[in-house]
């Protein structure tokens, strides 16, 4: 049987040059990432859960707190983050470093597929042979994430984070990408389905090795903003029984706004227009406990 070898058993120059590309590209994306103090990938593995929502008022709150923020929305097929943050519409530079990033609110800076599609409602296409075209799409997916992380002039930044789409695989893909990612946030909601999807991803964070990791339980409850009743949204506990069963501390519960997502969606995150609201505060908060392990881990450095 004909043995294949690996890139890590292939010691020499190779004719097509594709080893050398591989490593080149890990090296410019090592060299990117070396000017960025704290990445963390807000993931879930679930999708509907509000994910980027709280990306994006999570940006919102660090750079509040006067860090210099980056957001890259990973999820190329549905990218919403950068009409989060407020950069639709705004065009990206280019110079002999890469490609400059916009900024949204906050000075938040951005990149999303949005940026290059010409057409709000295009859908995403691959430039593929017209046979097979499944099996480039992960390597073409793959490649544009590297490319969002190493090829924009993402400059000096406290926090980049990044807006992962629902899937494991694609937890994987970013962490095979950024093997020694800072931290993760998992999101999920109290409901059992959602705690059996997150659960795995969970799994795979840890068994991963990823320095720090956190639960963000989103849409705990509705409280009534005019008498401030708090009502239940799910009848079960999924989120703290996730939380017991890991050991993985849950760092945040934010309640149901209807505002939180109405604010978000028209560029303007909740924690900017209204940060008194129960979610803010949730989120707020979340931003402090961020902030306080990225401090720690570059105390222990």
């Amino acid at each position: 049987m004909r043995k294949v070898r690996t890139y890590n058993e292939v010691q020499h120059s190779t004719g097509s040059q594709l080893l050398e590309q591989v490593l080149e590209l890990q090296d410019r994306l090592a060299a990117r990432l070396s000017s960025i103090g704290t990445v963390v990938a807000i993931a879930s593995g679930k999708g509907g859960v509000g994910k980027s929502a709280v990306t994006a008022n999570l940006a919102a709150a660090l750079a509040m707190r006067g860090r210099s923020v980056g957001a890259v929305d990973a999820d190329l097929n549905g990218p919403s983050l950068g009409r989060m943050l407020g950069v639709s519409g705004m065009s990206l530079s280019d110079g002999p470093d890469g490609v400059g990033p916009p900024q949204g609110v906050q000075g938040v800076r951005v990149m999303s597929m949005e940026l290059l599609q010409e057409a709000e409602d295009a859908p995403l296409g691959w430039r593929a042979p017209d046979f097979g075209k499944f099996t480039w799409r992960s390597t073409l997916e793959t490649g544009v994430l590297r490319e969002f992380l190493a090829d924009v002039v993402w400059g000096e930044l406290d926090f980049l984070l990044i807006d992962v789409p629902p899937g494991t695989d694609k937890i994987e893909r970013l962490l095979e990408l950024i093997p020694d990612l800072d931290q993760a946030l998992l999101v999920t909601t109290p409901s059992e389905a959602t705690r059996f999807v997150v659960s795995k991803s969970l799994r795979l964070v840890q068994e991963a090795g990823v320095g720090v990791v956190g639960l963000v339980a989103n849409m705990t409850e509705h409280e009534c903003p005019q008498c401030g009743h708090r009502s239940s949204l799910f009848e079960s506990g999924g989120a703290e029984r996730l939380a017991a069963e890991s050991g993985v501390p849950l760092w945040a519960s934010i309640p149901f706004d209807p505002r939180l997502g109405a604010s978000t969606d028209l560029g303007e995150p909740l924690v900017i227009k209204e940060p008194e609201a129960p979610a803010s505060r949730a989120i707020l908060a979340l931003a402090d406990r961020v902030d306080a392990a990225a401090k720690a881990g570059a105390d222990t450095e």
